[in-house]
């Protein structure tokens, strides 16, 4: 029995909102589709959203933000609301991060490349060469990056046109593809030492080490952060999220909350619409799932997927085996007195007081203080402590009501010790206090185990085992973390951009010309 057409009422339909969903809805929009958006929770944003309590407003993670540089190609946050007709105001950060490391290893990387390059050389004189050489690859790659538009490579007219404009730059790029940044390092880098920073230095946001993190991403962050730089939005994470929206609805689409989608709605092998917890059922031509890869298709441990198993391709079954979900957080937000935090203090630290506890539970400890940037965050004499700590749902999972309130805590008290080897004054300047784990990701975000995206289960050829947008099921497509090229607010913009074209080109709207 084949559905009626007449009840196919979107062009496209998303599923979550997210940073990467948002970006999918909002650039359909702007190319004429009829969008609607999902959302179960009553704001948009998800990781990237926000929440308010007691005159603070908190980021729901991390702080430290790509993608709002103004030149470019790779300014993906710029170029989603600019498309909508929306800009977020910035701060710039003069430093992306503080490293607090074994052995009094402290290190601060400033945004301008130069010093911190000579800030590196200097502790490692003897590798100088090696220095320049794997950071300055990490600029080839940006370079290839930088100079074409980032839109879907599953279009072959998009990337004939491309390959038009920049051939070297795609045979650049295609050339760091199959490679991961830790191989890359080795090759020009012997110190023990050195290596375990390159390894924090991906680990801080790729949450692996450097021998199983893409080389195109590591190029894109390593080099972004002194070209684009950081850019923290006036307002909060959250207002980038809100932009989205506005664009969003301005073009046309439309979001609606407490929504929750429990099914894809699958028939002849192709995907007609949605139903949600209340029953209804809504039909689109497209449906686009912005939630992950595990509560799309399932996996092991995943309760009740969007698609039943009896429709799930085979090639998200070799997916699972690939990838497995990254950990969690413990996070705990605070508010705490002005005299808590010294004068030119930095905005972002990780803290890590063994190596060998790199990958383990609540090993790396990452600190953000938004109010340094945008001190309207918190009320008059205050700051926003966030820090936040990678820890697995299996450790909170089968306890009693009342040991996982003790479990609470006690970690969220080990970490405010961790956080006060920096600020001393911390404990008796806290005001107030909100802790999550990975139960309350899982709950609040509705992402399988909590988790913040998938790492590979074993070392994998750089970005090319990642899966793009389209998938095993016709009309059925994937944005976010989950897809090519992976984690962070400027990937999941990335994987929103080119989800948006592979769809337009389907709904024959995309426009001939590239962007400029």
């Amino acid at each position: 029995m084949s559905t009626d057409p007449t009840k196919l009422n979107w062009d496209a339909l998303v599923i979550g909102s997210g940073i990467g969903g948002l970006v999918t809805a909002s650039q359909l929009a702007a190319k004429g589709a009829k969008v609607l958006v999902l959302e179960r929770y009553t704001i948009p944003g998800g990781s990237g959203g926000y929440f308010k309590r007691n005159g603070y407003t908190f980021d729901v993670g991390a702080s430290m933000i790509f993608g709002f540089g103004e030149k470019g190609h790779t300014n993906l946050l710029t170029r989603a609301l600019a498309d909508v007709g929306e800009k977020c105001e910035t701060i710039p950060d003069p430093v992306q991060l503080a490293y607090h490391l074994p052995g009094e290893f402290n290190l601060s990387v400033n945004r301008n490349y130069e010093q911190f390059i000579s800030k590196l050389t200097s502790k490692f004189p003897q590798e100088e060469k090696g220095i320049k050489k794997f950071y300055g690859i990490c600029w080839q790659v940006f370079n290839c990056l930088d100079a074409m538009p980032l839109l879907s490579i599953e279009d072959p007219s998009y990337l004939a046109k491309v390959f038009f404009r920049a051939p070297l730059a795609c045979l650049g790029l295609a050339r760091w593809l199959p490679v991961n940044a830790g191989e890359v390092a080795r090759k020009y880098i012997k110190d023990p030492d050195l290596l375990r920073f390159i390894d924090i230095e991906c680990f801080c946001w790729s949450v692996m080490p450097a021998i199983k993190t893409p080389m195109i991403n590591a190029g894109m962050v390593f080099s972004d952060r002194h070209a684009g730089g950081i850019n923290y939005p006036l307002g909060g994470v959250g207002i980038i999220a809100q932009k989205l929206v506005k664009g969003l609805k301005k073009n046309g689409g439309e979001i609606r909350y407490r929504s929750r989608v429990t099914k894809i709605l699958i028939e002849n092998k192709k995907a007609i619409g949605v139903e949600l917890a209340t029953g209804e059922k809504v039909y689109s031509k497209k449906i686009i799932s912005n939630a992950t890869r595990w509560d799309t298709f399932g996996g092991e441990g995943a309760k009740k997927p969007l698609v039943s198993p009896n429709h799930t391709p085979i090639s998200e079954k070799k997916w699972l085996k690939r990838y497995k979900p990254s950990p969690s957080f413990l996070s705990i937000h605070l508010g705490v007195l002005n005299e808590a935090i010294p004068p030119n203090s930095h905005c972002h630290h990780l803290v890590l007081e063994d190596w060998n506890k790199m990958e383990e539970e609540q090993g790396v400890a990452f600190i953000s203080i938004p109010t340094l940037l945008d001190p309207s965050l918190a009320p008059t004499g205050h700051q926003i402590i966030h820090a936040f700590t990678p820890s697995s749902i299996h450790e909170w999972q089968n306890l009693s009501q009342q040991n996982y309130l003790k479990k609470k805590e006690a970690d969220a008290d080990r970490l405010i010790r961790r956080i006060e080897k920096i600020f001393p004054n911390l404990s008796k300047s806290i005001s107030h206090k909100e802790i999550g784990t990975p139960r309350s990701h899982r709950r609040f975000l509705g992402r399988f185990q909590g988790s913040y995206g998938p790492i590979p289960s074993t070392q994998l050829a750089g970005l090319l085992p990642m899966p793009f947008n389209s998938t095993g099921i016709k009309g059925l497509f994937c944005v976010g973390d989950s897809c090519f090229p992976g984690q962070g607010l400027n990937a999941v913009a990335f994987s929103g951009f080119a989800c948006a074209h592979r769809i337009g080109a389907d709904l024959g709207l995309n426009s001939w010309a590239l962007p400029k």
